[in-house]
């Protein structure tokens, strides 16, 4: 019975420290998992870090350089730019002018008025017809004439220069369809002005009637 006793005891004993050498190997495992774990894991975040660093460096270095010098190139563009507000005002003047060259205008009244009058004066009324006829009616005919071709020739001028503008501007900055419409319009009243003012300065058109 003792004999058995003392086997038993040191089967015993073996057994406790074979579980002990399990539970030793077992934590030694886990403490090396975990070591491996946190080892990656700082790994990743000194990348993490380190990419975020170089991201903020760019938009550092990016940002005021870039964002300021574009800002004031894209200032100083607008700011040498035509507006165009010129070139429609001289468009629209053509065209007034055009229209006021068809009929002489006001002045072109006037002063076929006037010139009326200061035939009526120099003429006697002893002069023959063909001669009153001219002074009173022919020369104030002329004057209206001459007053709507200056105002035909404005109108051409004005229109040339309003489509040709854009030759000598800022290039790569179209002229606005509108104001070229305009500009057109004003030089052909211009020219059909023009025409009319010679025709009827040179008695071509409705002139004057016969004395005989």
């Amino acid at each position: 019975m003792a004999t058995k006793t003392s086997e038993d005891a040191a089967a015993g004993t073996t057994a406790a420290q074979h579980d002990d050498e399990t539970a030793q190997g077992v934590e030694t495992a886990a403490q090396d998992t975990a070591g491996k774990a946190e080892t990656e894991g700082a790994t990743v975040a000194e990348g993490t870090g380190e990419a975020a660093e170089g991201t903020l460096a760019e938009e550092t270095v990016d940002g005021p350089v870039d964002g300021p010098a574009d800002g004031f190139e894209d200032d100083t563009a607008d700011a040498k730019a035509p507006s165009g507000v010129g070139q429609g005002a001289g468009a629209v003047v053509s065209a007034a002018l055009g229209l006021v060259s068809l009929s002489g205008g006001w002045i072109g009244t006037v002063a076929g008025a006037r010139q009326q009058l200061i035939g009526q004066l120099r003429t006697s009324s002893t002069a023959g017809v063909a001669t009153q006829i001219k002074a009173v009616y022919g020369d104030s005919w002329h004057t209206t004439a001459l007053w709507a071709g200056f105002f035909a020739l404005l109108a051409l001028i004005t229109g040339v220069v309003v489509l040709a503008r854009p030759a000598f501007g800022a290039p790569g900055r179209p002229q606005a369809p509108w104001i070229k419409s305009v500009a057109w319009a004003g030089v052909s009243l211009g020219v059909i002005g023009l025409l009319l003012a010679v025709l009827k300065y040179s008695d071509a058109l409705l002139a004057l009637p016969s004395a005989s």
